[in-house]
């Protein structure tokens, strides 16, 4: 069966995340955005694995559904069955340690098989730092010295290195990154069932790098609300359980393709000072050699000049056995963009689920629906919106430094009003 999976998300328990991030309500927008499995995120977090074993069951397949789906209340009563969606155990954990004479960030995901695994794997990494402080736990140990520990405690654990480009906390990160994956743990990188883009990268950006061949792409939302889940995910073609996921990451069969943001709307894709209101092309911040214009410090690197700096490959180059991807808008941003309000609006927000409860999904109006039906409820310009998106036909203002980038599926529409005048 096709389904849609998030694998990397997070609960209330880690900083800076809504407190609206309960199973329950994790459970009900999953359902909304159209994802069938979800992480639990933060299981090494004591309350909150307390939490899922509470609320949740596991079934045959290894996976764990809501002991007593509740009825979520938005402009409609939502029904949740049991099995419309399915968790998946799974955490983010931040190591930062130095190593080549350099302080490393790295972030790394973690994918449990059972409960009892979860467990013994905590136990060994409690040893290591506190679980309590942080849904997302911090490690003063070496990126090795995880894989090893899992491999010794929970080896049926599934490990993928997370958000891969983003400059402050991760593999390549241009701020605290290695320049290649063995740098980091050598042989023990053999470990990793897959990749994480994260927001700001996308495959064709990864595919750049042939070192990267032998890795599973996969795209997670990294969601610290429930609004955000599913923003990026993986599209399969198997069934569900636990070892058929991983299996499918592991050897892209029934992995059919990652859904992505348009990366320039990730947070870190040009370089620039966000303070000084500078964004700038790869190209034009090393003219610069690297320094912002206006106050004279040092740029934050974004991802696009990362990857240019590491690639081996032209742009444009697809190695073979690369799965698949699309790239897509968040509906209620096509909305608030077609109106000319925020997406946060009382009325784009009661638009929004009204064309939830017409369709069925948010994944299934980007991707599926005619256009017409969506002409019909939703009006001209919405639908055009989503065409130019499922066309690639957008406008693009590249996030930098920490400012999320704006993608605009109206281009031609305000091109042609714009040569009215």
């Amino acid at each position: 069966m096709k389904f849609l999976a998030d694998l990397h998300i997070h609960s209330r328990y880690s900083r800076a995340t809504s407190k609206d991030m309960d199973l329950p309500a994790i459970a009900a927008w999953a359902k909304i955005k159209g994802i069938k499995v979800v992480g639990t995120g933060d299981f090494t977090h004591p309350d909150w694995l307390f939490r899922i074993k509470t609320l949740l069951k596991r079934e045959d397949n290894g996976l764990l559904t809501l002991k007593e789906p509740s009825k979520e209340v938005f402009p409609f009563e939502l029904d949740m069955e049991r099995e419309d969606v399915y968790f998946l155990l799974t955490t983010e954990v931040s190591l930062i340690y130095s190593k080549g004479n350099k302080v490393r960030k790295i972030h790394v995901v973690l994918l449990g098989e059972s409960i009892e695994d979860v467990e013994k794997l905590n136990s060994a990494l409690a040893s290591k730092g506190n679980l309590q402080v942080d849904g997302r736990p911090t490690f003063g140990m070496d990126t090795r010295e995880l894989i090893e520990i899992v491999l010794k405690y929970a080896p049926s654990t599934a490990i993928i290195p997370a958000h891969i480009w983003t400059p402050w906390f991760s593999l390549f990160g241009a701020n605290s990154g290695f320049d290649s994956i063995e740098e980091c743990c050598g042989e023990l990188s053999e470990n990793f069932i897959g990749l994480e883009t994260g927001l700001s990268s996308d495959p064709p950006m990864n595919w750049m790098l042939s070192s990267l061949d032998r890795f599973t792409l996969v795209s997670n939302s990294d969601a610290h609300s429930p609004p955000n889940i599913g923003r990026e995910s993986n599209l399969f073609d198997t069934e569900l359980g636990f070892h058929n996921i991983i299996n499918a990451i592991k050897t892209r069969e029934g992995f059919i393709s990652t859904v992505e943001f348009f990366p320039q709307e990730g947070k870190y894709h040009y370089d620039g000072h966000r303070n000084c209101g500078v964004r700038l092309s790869p190209k034009e911040a090393m003219k610069l050699k690297n320094i912002c214009p206006k106050c004279g410090k040092k740029l934050t690197i974004g991802v696009a000049h990362r990857v240019e700096e590491l690639a081996d490959r032209k742009e444009g180059e697809r190695p073979e056995n690369a799965v698949d991807f699309i790239h897509l808008i968040p509906l209620p941003e096509i909305l608030a963009k077609a109106e000319g309000k925020t997406k946060n609006s009382k009325h784009i927000l009661t638009e929004y689920f009204s064309s939830i409860k017409n369709f069925g999904n948010e994944f299934s109006i980007l991707t599926e629906v005619p256009l017409k039906d969506i002409r019909k409820m939703l009006g001209e310009r919405v639908a055009n919106g989503i065409k130019n998106m499922r066309e690639g036909n957008v406008r693009v203002d590249p996030g930098y430094d920490g400012v999320y980038g704006v993608i605009d599926p109206f281009k031609e529409e305000e091109t042609k009003q714009q040569n009215l005048f």
